[in-house]
């Protein structure tokens, strides 16, 4: 899973290397000092990030090790919760960029949380939409990019989205 906010998610104690190797470490896998400058390199950041803490990196670095360690066990599924929302949009749009190549390269499917209708266009083949964590309707992206929407609670949030 991939927090909100990447600075609350991360040990402020614990250095990036130790964070992105601890479930590695709690599953017992081997080289875990190797997969993290693997994984540290993967996500376009230094060897080095390793030995910094939290405070010492920007809030998007801080999601892009939020990222490295959701991939450390190696999934097949993500669980993005606003994965972007804590960020600015220059920023935003290096991490769905840096997402989008890694669902490629690995073979991920995510289940994004959102409530941001252009990163869910951009993302997403086909969402969801709920109230009261209850189904109200499920889309194609184009049907969201065409305004398609049958249920009005569905188009009332739409709606919103763009005001």
């Amino acid at each position: 899973m991939v927090f909100q906010d990447p600075y609350a998610s991360l040990h402020p104690r614990h250095q990036i290397g130790r964070t992105i190797a601890e479930p590695l470490r709690i599953h017992g896998m081997p080289n875990a000092e190797t997969r993290t400058r693997e994984l540290l390199n993967l996500i376009g950041l230094d060897e080095n990030f390793a030995f910094r803490y939290p405070h010492e990196l920007s809030g998007g670095q801080r999601q892009r090790v939020a990222i490295a360690r959701a991939l450390a066990l190696s999934p097949k599924l993500l669980l993005l919760d606003e994965p972007t929302s804590a960020l600015d949009v220059s920023i935003q749009a290096e991490i769905l960029n840096l997402l989008n190549s890694l669902r490629e390269k690995l073979g991920l499917t995510f289940f994004i949380v959102s409530h941001n209708l252009a990163v869910i266009s951009y993302m997403c083949d086909r969402l969801m939409i709920m109230r009261q964590a209850k189904h109200v309707e499920t889309l194609t992206r184009t049907q969201l990019r065409n305004g398609e929407l049958v249920i009005p609670y569905s188009r009332e949030f739409l709606a919103a989205s763009q005001a």
